[in-house]
């Protein structure tokens, strides 16, 4: 029966070619638009290591002075100082934890024709790995001995592996930089989470890291570091500077993995606990203030989405709405106007359920060939959108969820579209109709 009503509508089509094209048209351009939008927003919203991010937290600390005024912050840091991401980290109270900081090094190739080059780096700790699951394609990672003897250790991703050592294998081979010589134990797979959860601080959507190395090293080696760093005091003659295991700065990213829900509470009590042993001692002056967030916690008060794309999916479902509304009287208009063949059908044994469910057909047909060409209007603006300047449009495409779901959108809405028309021509009284032909 659903094979008669489909041919039904593409003779109905042949006979309002005019009609039939301008509601494809207008859903294709909602649909398009929506799903340009929704992709967007999807990319940034997407859950970046699923399965596992409601057992990863980023705790966070109030280690600032009080200020010339006494005021206080709402919200503690959104990074650790030195010395309070190696406490933590030394006292190990989560099921794994790291630290970190993001950088730069300058990698010295073998042969004198060779030019060096940038490459960006992350200065983390040995859990790293197995908490953010970063897979390893050959050899393995530092362990907590490397780290406390600030061992001359490096994990470098498959695509640096291949570019330095070409076919032949990385482990046990030195990677150079100004400043030392680096052994490579293990090679990276492919791994870049998007967004760049673990490290908000810079190049959220880009970027990426070729180069891992303990973090205990880069401070022996002095690397440069990226990202933000809050001061609120004057370093002195610290040691290393802003970068100083006393200084009064706070640069360092801190994460640590929690089994469940009591632990994370748990947790949250040692950051309390541990912030007013900090007050006792004089480190901390300003009364105990922690959060401790999980990965999608994290990126909602960060607002990786920015406002403006929030706006634009709005914008679009409106957009959708009124080419919804469009539909519904165009689809009206058609079929009221075939009132005497209904009335024809109707008095040849077609029950009022067989005209909605043929109406119905026909709806969902123009969905159809709405969503494929909506397709095509889709791909042309995630096309646009790569050609913006904003860090995150390369990842603006076309891809199979992204496919189906536009078709899947085509046909509810043409469907939704379809009920009121349907209704209303399934109402038709054949016997009028039929007495005025």
């Amino acid at each position: 029966m659903q094979g008669y009503y489909l041919q039904l509508a593409v003779r109905s089509f042949s006979r309002n070619r005019l009609l039939t094209l301008l509601m494809v048209l207008t859903l294709a351009v909602g649909i398009g638009a929506t799903m340009t939008t929704l992709g967007v927003y999807r990319v940034l919203s997407g859950d970046p290591i699923p399965g596992k991010s409601e057992r990863l937290f980023l705790p966070r600390l109030e280690p600032r002075t009080l200020g010339k005024g006494g005021e206080l912050d709402p919200e503690p840091l959104d990074q650790m100082t030195r010395y309070d991401a190696e406490e933590l980290l030394r006292q190990g109270r989560g099921t794994r934890q790291a630290m970190m900081s993001g950088g730069s090094v300058t990698v010295q190739p073998g042969g004198a024709a060779a030019q060096p080059f940038r490459a960006l780096a992350r200065y983390t700790s040995a859990g790293f790995f197995p908490m953010f699951e970063a897979p390893l394609a050959r050899g393995h990672a530092w362990d907590a001995a490397d780290d406390a003897a600030a061992a001359r250790v490096a994990v470098i991703s498959a695509k640096l592996a291949g570019r330095l050592f070409g076919s032949a294998d990385p482990i046990g081979k030195e990677l150079t930089l100004p400043q030392g010589t680096l052994r490579v134990v293990g090679v990276l797979d492919s791994w870049n989470p998007m967004p760049r959860f673990y490290d908000l601080t810079a190049q959220r959507f880009g970027g990426d890291e070729q180069v891992f190395l303990p973090f205990s090293t880069s401070r022996a080696l002095r690397l440069d570091t990226q990202g933000n760093t809050n001061c609120w005091a004057d370093p002195g003659d610290e040691e290393g500077g802003q970068r100083g295991i006393n200084a009064p700065c706070a640069w360092v990213q801190y994460w640590v993995e929690l089994a469940s829900a009591a632990d994370a509470q748990a947790y949250r009590r040692y950051l309390q606990d541990y912030s007013e042993a900090q007050r006792a001692a004089g480190r901390f002056e300003r009364p105990a203030n922690v959060r401790l967030d999980n990965v999608m916690q994290w990126l909602d008060y960060k607002r990786v989405v920015p406002n403006d794309v929030r706006l634009q999916v709005w914008l679009a479902l409106g957009f959708l709405l009124v080419c919804l509304i469009n539909t519904v009287s165009l689809l009206l208009a058609k079929f009221l106007r075939r009132t005497g063949e209904i009335a024809i059908r109707r008095s040849l044994g077609a029950s009022r359920r067989h005209i909605f469910q043929q109406c119905l057909a026909e709806a969902g047909s123009i969905g159809l060939a709405g969503g494929v060409l909506g397709l095509g209007v889709a791909a042309a603006g995630l096309w646009l959108v790569r050609q913006q300047p904003d860090e995150y449009a390369h990842l603006a495409r076309l891809d199979i969820t992204l496919l189906w779901q536009t078709l899947a959108l085509a046909l509810l809405a043409s469907l939704l579209a379809g009920l009121l028309p349907a209704w209303r021509a399934m109402r038709i009284p054949p016997a009028l109709q039929l007495k005025s032909q």
